[in-house]
């Protein structure tokens, strides 16, 4: 159910920056280690986008895998299920990557119908 206040967010962060021009297109990076889910995202978002300048605004997703940093050799590495290095063979280490959650870019149509992407 947290999905829906970080889509509310979302909307709100993307219509200050749009300043009521049409959005084309949305990018969202989700790290998998977020419990975000796109389709509840993308559930909310089309609901509560009805009758707005967002209403039919593409959401893409771009998915970041677990990077880990080993404990031991300071490899970094993208664990398995085990969370094992490749490397040494020790179990775990420190999350580099994976827990990220921001809009990448967004895409408004202009007041001459081209489009501009912001980042």
């Amino acid at each position: 159910m947290h999905e829906l206040a970080v889509t509310e967010e979302i909307i709100k962060v993307v219509t200050d920056a749009s300043k009521g021009r049409r959005i084309r297109e949305i990018v969202l990076v989700i790290g998998n280690l977020s419990s975000f889910i796109d389709e509840s995202i993308q559930f909310y978002f089309d609901k509560l986008t009805e009758s707005t300048p967002l209403e039919g605004a593409k959401l893409s997703f771009k998915r970041i895998p677990v990077k880990l940093r080993c404990y031991r050799c300071r490899e970094e590495f993208i664990p398995d299920e085990e969370y094992i290095c490749p490397y040494c063979k020790s179990i775990g280490g420190d999350i580099i990557e994976g827990r990220e959650f921001y809009i990448e870019s967004i895409e408004v149509e202009d007041e001459d119908r081209d489009s501009k992407e912001y980042t």
